[in-house]
């Protein structure tokens, strides 16, 4: 059976899906799998719907920087990559980005968003080490402090690391803006050694603790783990997910090492910590041809105790931080059982809406077009499709395909405004809505600038959004080889 609406699908409103494989312990664990509803392509919008998709108007575009380094390399940037959060964020009325310059030099920029919105700019004391996209620039703010936190130039390395002088964020008025307001660059957190590392990232819990999400290993072989800054002081949580355990593929090899590729860590209004993800194996055998990616199903988990304590989507514990790992082998975790033979993006995009509800975006060839990724770049540039993936009350997943095709290899971000309706800003900055007064369904183009001239993924300000209904787009125009190009931030406005 294939992974993609058919044509009796299309004759019902929504059906359960099964994957493209019937037998092994993966069909076994997909037969237990929370049920995931498929909507063909064609009721997307509902007829006679009184519903219509928000707009996206763009306010302004600015330069950070007319000459900002440019390099490709496992298909991305250095200063616009999906894993980034944050490379752009708001905090008490100012907003702070950060990229690499053309000398590759680090660099933090802040404006008001009221009153003298000029950029203003710092050059950190580091400049980028190697051409490695994976080697980005990460903001975090500890609202306890009022510090800008950064972690940046890092692939299976132990990070770079420094932070501002307490209250630069949180009294951004009455403080200039300068490198004096940064401490030294270190090669851990404050003396927390946490090893060689990738994807740094910052997240912030609802009593304001700083924490900061991590894999340790490599792809194919790794765990995700957590670190803490409480009171001034980071330590170590530890690990949570697990590197090991056997898959079976659909064609009968046995892997038994992989690593969980989140798609972002996010919490609510209600202080859930939400995190959906896929799992890349480590053994390239389990392909039905070695020129596609390895990433297969996707997986759901959730925490209410701050990341100490993970749980499937029915609220059975499946984890502990620092403890027994979240694993391929724990019970209730698929939210979409697809193989690993269609191009599965990793490291998409998540949010959560105002009730608290996981909304998940995903990326992959469906099976109408092959069941056999060959050549996953080229495959998944003309064949790739986004899919929606929302969690219902009832703990099923519904999955519908968006109706405009990302036309790339690279990634897509997902967004609510105040009234709970949908962006996905797909690569290029284009801008994709869905209202919620239609379930979500109405999926309609609404922005397509092509004179931005974007280079693939861009990085989204989710904290803007809810201060002042505007989307903050960093985004890097595209150049080639290695000359420069410059980076800027569109400020639209939704609904």
């Amino acid at each position: 059976m294939s992974d993609h609406p058919t044509a009796k699908a299309a004759a019902r409103p929504s059906r359960v899906e099964t994957p493209p494989w019937s037998s092994g312990k993966s069909a076994t664990r997909a037969k237990a799998a929370i049920a995931v509803v498929v909507a063909a392509a064609a009721l997307l919008v509902p007829t006679g719907s009184a519903s219509a998709a928000p707009g996206a108007t763009l306010v302004s575009d600015t330069v950070l920087d007319p000459s900002a380094l440019y390099f490709v390399s496992y298909d991305g940037l250095v200063n616009n990559d999906s894993f980034q959060q944050d490379a752009i964020l708001t905090y008490a009325g100012h907003q702070y980005t950060a990229w690499y310059t053309s000398s590759r030099d680090a660099v933090v920029a802040r404006r008001a968003l009221t009153g003298n919105t000029a950029w203003q700019k710092v050059v950190l004391p580091h400049r980028l080490s190697v051409d490695d996209s994976h080697n980005v620039i990460s903001l975090g703010v500890s609202p306890q402090d009022g510090r800008l936190h950064v972690a940046m130039d890092t692939h299976n390395t132990p990070v770079f690391y420094l932070k501002s002088e307490a209250g630069l964020v949180s009294q951004a008025a009455s403080r200039d803006w300068t490198a004096a307001r940064f401490g030294a660059v270190q090669r851990s957190l404050d003396g927390v050694d946490l090893g060689a590392m990738t994807y740094p990232q910052f997240v912030v819990t609802p009593e304001g603790r700083l924490q900061f999400s991590y894999r340790t290993g490599g792809s194919g072989n790794g765990v995700n783990e957590l670190a803490e800054y409480d009171a001034g002081t980071w330590r170590k949580l530890g690990a949570w997910s697990s590197a090991t355990g056997s898959w079976t593929g659909p064609n009968g090899v046995v892997s038994t090492t992989r690593n969980m590729y989140l798609h972002g860590l996010t919490y609510d209004r209600g202080g859930r910590l939400h995190a959906a993800f896929t799992w890349r194996e480590g053994y390239a055998a389990v392909l039905c041809n070695g020129g596609g990616l390895t990433n297969h199903e996707t997986g759901y988990v959730y925490s209410d105790d701050r990341g100490r304590t993970w749980r499937n989507g029915a609220g059975t514990q499946v984890g502990t931080t620092g403890g027994t790992r979240v694993g391929i082998g724990s019970p209730g975790l698929v939210a979409d059982p697809l193989d690993p033979n269609h191009g599965l993006m990793n490291q998409e995009g998540q949010a959560a809406d105002s009730a608290g509800t996981p909304h998940v975006v995903i990326s992959y060839v469906p099976g109408r077009f092959t069941q056999c990724v060959s050549n996953y770049a080229q495959q998944r540039a003309q064949y790739g499709r986004a899919f929606h993936l929302v969690r219902g009350s009832n703990g099923a997943w519904t999955k519908r395909e968006v109706p405009v095709a990302p036309g790339s290899t690279q990634r897509t971000k997902i967004v609510f405004d105040r009234a709970d309706n949908a962006y996905l800003v797909m690569p290029r900055a284009r801008i994709v809505s869905a209202s919620k007064a239609s379930g979500w369904t109405d999926w309609t183009l609404v922005f397509d600038r092509s004179s931005m001239n974007a280079f693939g993924e861009v990085n989204v300000d989710t904290s803007r959004i809810a201060a002042d209904g505007v989307l903050s787009v960093q985004y890097q125009q595209a150049s080639s080889g290695t000359t420069p190009s410059p980076i800027r931030v569109a400020d639209i406005r939704l609904g």
